[in-house]
């Protein structure tokens, strides 16, 4: 394994009071946990800090954004005509409390909650846990120190928080990519290092996606908009062998090309960037694949009726909603041959079960390489292979869609940039 950080196993947890951030950002309806896919991952780091005898392990976490979230169902109230009562929504959507009691079934052990994550009365009750005591934070989110934008006061809650451990370990990849108190912040201020759930995301995002990929690589990019994407496909183009493009924003690229798209999603802006990239890809020799053949709809909508093109071309009155068999088996040939593949965003509409097919099938295609290192970057990939039964047939699923997608871009990520480094 060759990743740079420091780790669990590098420290000695023996007696030491342990400070955890961990990714706790779940949907929640009514107070109660709805996927604890998240909580689940941060299990083996939990255990493996209470195996090695820490004194306290204190967790903490954000769960959706209160201030933002509030407002919107606020808004969304009032213009339906409807009461508002925020002490009951943000009861049910974004207090750690259930999530608590929710990790405590998991572990088969008492998770005390702490109604703040700063001041007397949590020092006290960190103070007061038994030898081994877990205790869980309340939303990091509800102090305006954590996402300030003021370093003074990141730094006040920062500090505030590291009275708590002796030790701070990060297990929450899907927030590294925020320069918040606790994430990044708080890391000034113990011996910082990485849980197993941080460093399985760098081992497979830095080390076998970006730095040393095997080869034959092959990216597959898909999801609606170009825009969002430009900065990952053209640091792919560095590295890939083969770039798969699919969903949405394949039309801007068609589009580049001259290609009729009919009423297909197009980023008119994006239009001269998309094709900077086909001409770069061809200058570095990679295969740039667009689809040849489309699913295409008379309206987005899951009822629509649909048929398949003969040719890249999308006439005019349809729009494409997916990729074509044609499409398909090209990309399926390409990636057959592959030693590391990342994937990142849909081939299609893939929640309306008509659209579905090359998303899914594509994530079956993965499945089934051997002696391939497949990569699932987050976000609506994730839930692909979740639906399509193989999650458990990839090497790596990424907890953290905005990160792993930074990550693979190249940028440095502040919550894993404040971990100590490891000196070998």
């Amino acid at each position: 394994m060759a990743i740079t950080k420091k780790t669990v196993r590098d420290i000695d947890l023996k007696g030491t009071r342990v400070l955890m951030r961990v990714d706790f950002n779940v949907p929640m309806k009514e107070g109660v946990v709805q996927d604890d896919t998240r909580i689940k991952a941060a299990l083996p780091t939990i255990t493996y800090v209470l195996e090695q005898g820490a004194k306290s392990l204190v967790l903490m976490s954000h769960l959706g954004d209160p201030k933002k979230d509030t407002q919107k169902a606020k808004e969304k109230a009032e213009r339906d005509g409807k009461p508002f009562d925020e002490k009951k929504f943000s009861e049910g959507k974004h207090r750690m409390a259930p999530v608590a009691a929710h990790l405590a079934k998991l572990l088969g052990k008492e998770v005390k909650f702490g109604p703040s994550c700063m001041g007397a009365e949590i020092e006290a009750m960190v103070q007061e846990l038994p030898y081994g005591g877990i205790l869980m934070l309340e939303n990091t989110r509800f102090h305006k120190e954590e996402t300030s934008k003021d370093a003074a006061e990141r730094e006040k809650l920062a500090k505030a928080l590291a009275k708590l451990g002796d030790v701070y370990v990060n297990d929450a990849f899907g927030t590294a990519h925020r320069a918040h108190a606790s994430t990044e912040t708080v890391a000034h201020f113990l011996p910082a290092v990485a849980g197993f759930l941080m460093e399985k995301e760098l081992e497979f995002l830095e080390d076998k996606v970006v730095r040393n990929p095997a080869k034959p690589f092959v990216a597959v990019i898909g999801g609606a908009k170009v825009s969002s994407k430009i900065a990952v496909l053209e640091s792919l183009l560095a590295k890939v062998d083969a770039l798969l493009i699919g969903g949405g924003m394949a039309f801007t690229f068609l589009k580049a090309k001259g290609a009729s798209v009919g009423k297909s999603l197009v980023e008119d802006d994006m239009v001269e960037t998309a094709r900077g990239i086909m001409a770069k890809a061809q200058e570095k020799n990679v295969r740039l694949l667009l689809p040849a053949d489309h699913i295409v709809a008379s309206e987005f909508s899951a009822e629509a009726p649909s048929k398949t093109t003969p040719s890249e071309a999308v006439e005019e009155g349809w729009m494409g909603m997916d990729i074509g068999p044609k499409t398909l088996q090209q990309y399926s040939e390409t990636l057959k041959g592959a030693k590391t593949v990342f994937w990142n965003g849909p081939m299609g509409v893939f929640e309306f079960p008509t659209f579905s097919a090359g998303t899914y099938e594509i994530a079956k295609v993965l499945a089934g390489l051997r002696d391939a290192v497949t990569v699932i970057g987050g976000g609506d990939s994730v839930s692909a292979v979740n639906k399509a039964g193989v999650a458990d047939k990839m090497s790596h699923i990424s907890t953290g869609g905005g990160a792993s997608l930074e990550l693979v871009e190249g940028k440095t990520l502040p919550g894993i940039k404040a971990l100590n480094d490891r000196i070998d």
